[in-house]
């Protein structure tokens, strides 16, 4: 019988961040109060400005330097023995049996991780809130709109860190995600979870986390340019474990508006065609900005379309990027 078919196998919780801030204080204040006996914190800031002080034994503080977030998270590798590693933000927070819910499903050899959906929180701002709204809806995440709501329990085969179970021995073998890319570092290593081991990821709505929202709009949008920018590069260099055709739709959509609006110059009924089509596309819109919460029916509309845009554009621009950042660092 191995370790984790045992009962309670120890997991270790790791928290990547820049720098010791008060949302890291809520992650490891909710991670203290969790219904599982056997685990630790591990928490890896650039530098340990000694501005924190945590009054738990369960509590590691190991300053990294200037690495990125997937270099933390290899990095924290030889610094437990944990039979479990548990990924989670420092702006995100577990409920209560978040470990107990996940760690049920390692009893099965066959997963090799565990993830779940990471919710808006009741208590970010209004534009926050929208947002979260917005990275729901179907019309932006498709069939990935479980990643920020609850859906069934499936298989996934490509999930984000922010809330992301892995048996250690797996993660090791892999050589973690061993990788400058950030974001996407998590598409590599579920692909080589998936693919080279042939093993299995579960998501399961039980295992949930919170996670703060970057508001609309700036920061919202800068978060979307810098997924598109990835994705359209890890797209162009054939990186993307699995091909999906809805990634083109936001460019195809830009591409479709703009030579669409020049087209339309030059007849009247090709405006009209045009016309009809956006108008179309702003009902759908509309359709599927309507929430709970009338103050939100706005801003999720316009942010649905600036996503389009934003997505659409850089997109593109990964496409023909020769390099990106990290490649060049």
């Amino acid at each position: 019988m191995t370790n984790l078919q045992k009962n309670n196998p120890k997991v270790s919780i790791i928290v990547p961040l820049k720098e010791m801030n008060q949302n890291l204080k809520e992650c490891v204040d909710y991670c203290l109060q969790l219904d599982y006996p056997n685990y630790d914190i591990i928490i890896l800031p650039d530098e340990d400005n000694g501005n924190f002080k945590f009054n738990s034994s369960r509590i590691r503080v190991i300053p990294t330097g200037n690495i990125t977030p997937p270099k933390k998270r290899d990095f924290a590798l030889d610094k437990t023995d944990a039979d479990i590693l548990a990924f989670i933000d420092d702006d995100a927070y577990p409920f209560g049996d978040w470990l107990r819910n996940a760690v049920r499903h390692f009893s099965n050899n066959r997963i090799a991780a565990v993830c779940g959906p990471a919710i808006t929180p009741k208590s970010d701002s209004l534009f926050q809130k929208a947002s979260g709204e917005v990275y729901e809806s179907i019309l932006v995440s498709g069939f990935h709109a479980l990643r920020y709501k609850s859906k069934k329990a499936c298989f996934v085969w490509d999930y984000p860190s922010c809330n992301f179970l892995i048996r250690r021995d797996i993660f090791a073998e892999l050589g973690g995600f061993n990788t400058n890319f950030w974001p996407g570092e998590d598409t590599f290593l579920c692909a080589a979870v998936t693919r080279k081991l042939n093993k299995k990821i579960i998501y399961d709505p039980a295992v949930l986390v919170y996670h703060h929202r970057r508001p609309l709009f700036r920061a919202h949008l800068k978060q979307v340019i810098s997924y598109a920018l990835h994705r359209g590069y890890f797209t162009k260099r054939g990186l993307n474990p699995n091909f999906e055709f809805t990634y083109f739709l936001p460019s195809l959509f830009l591409i479709g508006l703009v030579s669409g609006f020049v087209l339309a110059q030059f007849s009247h009924q090709l405006k009209i065609a045009y016309l009809a089509l956006l108008a179309v596309y702003f009902l759908l819109v509309l359709i599927f900005s309507i929430s709970k919460d009338l103050r939100l029916i706005l801003l999720k509309f316009f942010g649905i379309i600036t996503t389009h845009i934003a997505y659409g554009f850089f997109f593109l621009k990964g496409l023909f990027q020769s390099k990106l950042k990290e490649e060049k660092a």
